[in-house]
């Protein structure tokens, strides 16, 4: 059973499933009926709202009314179950959530697990860099998003979830061959570097807090938190990676900070959609909780 009138439902499915085709099966429908939905719409609005490509996407009309449309279907969900609607005539409600791929990796998981387990959300999580994932908020795609930014989106309230401090480290081989001498422009300006990928500037940070100096070293792309870890363990390059992922590997002498006294701290801050969701509140709840445990709380 839906609420939500079958235009906008077609819609949001489309740019959920990235084409007419997976749309079309997810809501049990031929595709030339979604694309008739999805055209009716677009004219009554005036406004082409989806680009017809692969994956499919939305226009900056069509971000608009998915900011929306994914609100409704949040509040659809709760209003269902407060008819006593259960998950086998509306399915369980489903939450999409931009985070870090670090707090992925560390202290997050462990709400959702406890959310699941209370109250049977589903999750869609799409992972975007701190600095970034605000564009997720922005564009309709999420209800929510860890971020770096302080600042609140439009529409958005904010809340201040602690501080995810990152060590710069690599294996005790590497800070041998390139940092026995101790940090400097010339050795940063040489040593191979790791980074997740073209959005991630901590190492730029870390080392402009060194040095003051533009620096453009040798670089490894590695887009996965395990394996970015790894390539440090095996000299690969040298990484900035949160202290709670390199305890064990520092006190098994597998990788040791590059400069012991050095670290960058980063705030994270939890923002949602300012509405009325008891879904919402139960999300932000459990986040607080769980990021009190994981990550640093500063005053």
């Amino acid at each position: 059973m839906s609420l939500l009138n079958p235009q906008l439902a077609a819609f949001a499915a489309v740019l959920d499933e990235g084409s007419f085709d997976g749309a079309a099966q997810r809501l049990s429908l031929t595709p030339s009926a979604i694309s008739q939905r999805i055209k009716a719409l677009e004219d009554r609005l005036g406004q082409i709202l989806i680009l017809r490509r692969t994956p499919c996407e939305a226009t900056e009309a069509g971000r608009r009314l998915l900011r929306s449309v994914q609100q409704m279907r949040l509040l659809e969900a709760e209003t269902l179950n407060d008819f006593h609607i259960g998950p086998d005539d509306s399915g369980p409600t489903t939450v999409a959530i931009g985070v870090n791929a670090d707090s992925l990796a560390t202290w997050f998981l462990a709400a959702l697990a406890q959310l699941h387990d209370a109250h049977q959300l589903l999750f869609d999580i799409r992972v975007e860099d701190q600095d970034h994932s605000t564009n997720l908020l922005r564009d309709g795609s999420v209800l929510g998003a860890i971020t770096a930014e302080s600042q609140p989106v439009q529409g958005c309230s904010v809340k201040k979830l602690g501080v995810m401090r990152y060590l710069p480290v690599a294996s005790p081989a590497f800070v041998k061959r390139h940092f026995s001498a101790g940090l400097s422009a010339a050795s940063l300006g040489n040593a191979p570097m790791l980074v997740f990928n073209r959005k991630d500037a901590l190492q730029w940070r870390f080392m402009h807090s060194v040095t003051r100096a533009k620096l453009m070293p040798p670089m490894h792309y590695v887009p996965s938190s395990t394996a970015f870890m790894e390539g440090a363990e095996l000299s690969l390059g040298w990484a900035m990676a949160p202290e709670s992922m390199l305890e064990k590997a520092i006190a098994e002498g597998r990788v040791k900070p590059i400069a012991p006294n050095r670290w960058l701290d980063v705030p994270l801050y939890w923002q949602s959609w300012a509405i009325r969701s008891s879904t919402l509140t139960t999300v932000t709840e459990a986040l607080l909780q769980a990021a009190r445990k994981g990550l640093r709380q500063v005053r």
